[in-house]
């Protein structure tokens, strides 16, 4: 008699190549799978034994396109929580951290994964600052030379989204072209994922003849359709759960050139709906077939990382996999990782995300990451140029106004009081919008105006500012926005709101400014409370959170604010605040 080291019995187990469910027994010996006995007449003695009784057993689930910083959880305790939701692989791409920390900063989130029970790949931050230094101030850089170096990374498996996507396909000379150039050479197979919203046609083959042939950005049907006939992977993220895309996706049987991802989670929706479970359960919902959103959240985002030892069920395969009750509702009775079980829900205790005792320990620096300038009242004054003349009662200034449905923002000019030569903004209708530098470079502080879908009273402060991840401060009144920006500094950063003298949510980010090291359920219900203080300020978006975060992202259309001043995305470059 063979022994193995378990023998999962009287499963329903999806078979990928068949993209159906068989009935068999399943035997794991050392951490891979062994045998799918289809005719169930193989005797094994085995260390463990699960009936499974009928149950569903899939692969586990593969993210391919995330990033972890944007649960504001460090990465084990991330982990954790992602094994209750049966998915035991990632490919988190860390630009966040990058910014803050450069190079060091990623080498310490790879190493602050060691510990999680789940495998966490990542990808190479191919776009640090996303723009250029001329339009925001980062804490680090990552360029060509730090590219080849973290490519010999074991546990770097991609690189990771290239967002200057506008400038890459015209004549330059970035960090990015450079590592192109260098991977044509020496790597000509390596995964390279993209970030190319609006491209087409042209412009488009451009991008696809670099050979990045990846995305997971919103799109239209047109610009997926244009993507996946030419030869584009196409990652669907919650967002694009569009009925025309996946009805276009099932009608042409397009299952082997997409997959689904999160890329974006926050830690409240974490907690309270799940991660990559989720977006599949939507799909399904939306109509998808159950087997083929299985599929794609399993046997094809492998393949498009080259992880070939994992993905599927089957000799020799690595035995991630998980028990499920139905396979429409993603809610696993048991996660197995490398045929050892991580998860079991009668326990529940992996996806708690409760606190370590002993959690990894950043170094010291990574605490106190947060270095502003002293900032007094004055600070929130703007005078008007110096060439307006004294008795000028008005001028014309370039304003962000926030929509509900998107995080681009449009220009509008509005004519602001002008009184002892400053901008008399507090009567405009406007809320004041403030970038401060705060890795300690420059000081810098930018200056703009929102209007729209964002506040309409009260504070919100934020060092979690996409990409470049300088202090934001917008509203009211100047002397909540002081209090807010110093309550900040206090706690190495964070994301929170004040009103009349009073702090009315919090959210300490203390790692980098960005990440929290409580558990999910403590850092979620400090998020939502921030997410419910920001809506009751008039806050009118589908996620307030990510579109207060994305305020300051020089790459998403078409006018944000940096240390550096009002960027005009569209053009590129910095522009005036005060037009006349």
């Amino acid at each position: 008699m063979e022994h193995v080291s378990l023998l999962i019995k009287n499963a329903n187990v999806f078979n990928s190549y068949l993209k159906k469910f068989i009935l068999a027994d399943i035997s794991v010996l050392d951490g891979k799978f062994y045998y799918i006995d289809r005719k169930q007449n193989t005797t094994f003695q085995a260390d463990e034994v699960l009936d499974a009784e009928g149950m569903y057993m899939i692969p586990g689930l593969t993210d391919i396109h995330m990033h972890i910083e944007s649960s504001m959880m460090t990465p084990e305790l991330f982990g954790n929580c992602l094994a209750g939701y049966g998915v035991t692989t990632i490919v988190s791409e860390p630009h966040e951290m990058a910014n803050v920390k450069g190079v060091r900063g990623i080498l310490e989130m790879i190493s602050a994964a060691q510990g999680a029970p789940i495998d966490i790949f990542y990808g190479i931050p191919s776009s640090v600052p996303s723009t250029n230094e001329a339009l925001e101030t980062t804490g680090g850089i990552i360029d060509c030379a730090a590219m080849k170096h973290l490519l010999e990374e074991k546990d770097v498996v991609c690189v990771g989204e290239i967002m200057n996507y506008r400038e890459i396909i015209r004549e330059n000379t970035l960090e990015i072209t450079k590592f192109l150039d260098y991977l044509r050479e020496e790597y000509p197979n390596y995964v390279i994922e993209g970030h190319c919203p609006s491209l087409l046609e042209l412009e488009l083959a451009k991008f696809l003849y670099l050979g990045i042939n990846g995305d997971h950005t919103e799109h239209t049907l047109e610009e997926v359709k244009q993507r996946i006939e030419n030869g584009m992977f196409f990652e669907i993220q919650h967002k694009m759960l569009k009925p025309e895309v996946l009805e276009y996706i099932a009608e042409n049987q397009l299952y082997e050139y997409c997959c689904f991802v999160t890329d974006d989670t926050m830690t409240d929706v974490l907690y309270e709906k799940g991660q990559l479970n989720y977006v599949v359960e939507q799909a399904i919902e939306a109509g998808f077939p159950p087997e083929q959103a299985i599929y794609c959240a399993t046997y094809t985002p492998c393949q498009r990382m080259h992880l070939y030892d994992r993905g599927v069920i089957a000799p020799g395969k690595i035995a991630d996999f998980q028990l499920l009750k139905d396979p429409a509702v993603l809610k696993p009775a048991y996660v197995y990782k490398n045929g050892v079980k991580i998860f079991s829900a009668e326990q529940n205790d992996t996806a708690s995300g409760k606190d370590y005792s002993d959690k990894y320990i950043f170094p010291e620096d990574f605490y106190h990451s947060v270095q502003i300038p002293e900032m007094k009242l004055e600070h929130f004054q703007i005078p008007v140029p110096a060439d307006f003349k004294p008795d000028c009662t008005e001028a014309v200034v370039r304003v962000m106004e926030i929509h509900s449905n998107r995080t681009q923002t449009s220009e509008k000019l509005v004519t602001m009081p002008v009184k002892n030569q400053c901008l008399d903004w507090q009567k405009s209708g406007c809320l004041l919008a403030m970038v401060i530098e705060r890795h300690g470079k420059n000081g810098n502080i930018g200056y703009g105006f929102i209007t729209g879908a964002g506040l309409k009273t009260g504070t919100a402060a934020t060092t979690y500012f996409h990409d470049h991840h300088n202090l934001f401060v917008v509203g009211g009144c100047p002397s909540d926005m002081l209090a807010a920006v110093r309550r900040l500094n206090e706690l190495q950063g964070g994301i929170l709101t004040v009103k009349d003298g009073r702090i009315l949510s919090e959210l300490a980010l203390p790692v980098c400014g960005i990440l929290s090291e409580k558990g999910v359920e403590e850092t979620a219900l400090s998020l939502k409370a921030v997410r419910e203080s920001l809506e009751n300020l008039g806050y009118e978006h589908r996620n307030p959170i990510m579109s207060l975060a994305t305020l300051g992202l020089p790459v998403s259309p078409a006018l944000k604010l940096t240390d550096k001043g009002l960027i005009d995305v569209n053009k590129g470059a910095v522009t005036e605040l005060i037009v006349r």
